[in-house]
């Protein structure tokens, strides 16, 4: 009986490592996602709002996400971040939950805003942490019936936190930039669940074993100039923030086109 007890143990405890390991790991060829991006502590920082009192703030950015910004699932969560959280582009896609400080005029609860556009000067300028958010997201940070009196004050003091990026069942995707050719292939990243930031990009061509480092040449846009390129191709992503990787096997067809976007079949934990 103790041996049958022994042994029934340690199959629970193989059954639980097995399932823990599927928890992190998913499906495909996606690790790492035992990291959380998720930041626990607040940070002070000071917020704006830009474009129309109920827009959506930013007319693309910098990030390159075009019209993206204007549809769900980052329609009115959207925001400019100052230098020192853009790092460069680096920062495009990562996630913030931001709330204003003053209770006599701002929820308790936090908005959560995407990266995706700076702001380079003025009250974002001298290595402040800064957002200037769009005015639906502002507006969101009052109390039901005065997110037009919360934008009338202008300059706000905040406190954000890091917080893992969620769109709601989309998968990873890749667009095509315009302009990409078999001699310079271009891509930008779309929805990119977790860290929501990138800092290494590789691409395979088919029929090939080799794994070729991709340039970040701004926002979240990538590039890669050797040539002639040969299609399909595989797309490995590695986040900057806890370093997660994801590889999407040959999610750019052999007839890929410029301006078009193709979608994986997976995303991180």
């Amino acid at each position: 009986m103790a041996g049958s007890s022994s042994s029934s143990a340690a199959c629970a405890v193989l059954l639980a490592s097995l399932v823990c390991a599927a928890c992190l790991f998913g499906s495909g060829e996606a690790s790492g996602a035992a990291h959380r991006v998720v930041d626990p502590e607040w940070h002070p920082a000071t917020a704006t709002w830009y474009g129309s009192a109920e827009g959506d703030g930013s007319d693309g950015g910098a990030c390159g996400y075009g019209t993206l910004v204007d549809v769900v699932p980052m329609k009115a969560r959207v925001g400019a971040v100052s230098p020192v959280l853009f790092k460069s582009g680096e920062g495009c896609g990562a996630c913030y939950k931001v709330r204003c400080l003053d209770r006599g005029i701002c929820s308790r609860r936090a908005v959560t805003v995407i990266v995706t556009d700076e702001c380079p000067g003025g009250v974002c300028a001298g290595g402040r942490t800064h957002f200037d958010l769009s005015g639906a997201a502002f507006g969101r940070l009052a109390v039901a019936g005065a997110g037009g009196q919360l934008r009338n004050r202008g300059e706000i003091n905040v406190v954000f936190r890091r917080t893992a990026c969620r769109y709601g069942g989309k998968n990873i995707a890749f667009h095509v930039n315009e302009g990409s050719t078999s001699f310079w292939l271009s891509l930008l990243v779309e929805f990119e669940d977790g860290d929501g930031d990138i800092g290494s990009m590789q691409l395979k061509q088919a029929n090939s074993a080799q794994w070729q480092d991709m340039q970040h040449i701004w926002g979240a846009t990538w590039s890669l100039t050797p040539g002639p390129l040969v299609g399909p191709f595989s797309v490995r992503l590695t986040t900057l923030t806890s370093k997660q990787t994801l590889t999407a096997q040959d999610v750019i067809p052999k007839n890929w086109a410029p301006k078009a976007t193709y979608t994986s079949r997976l995303n991180f934990a």
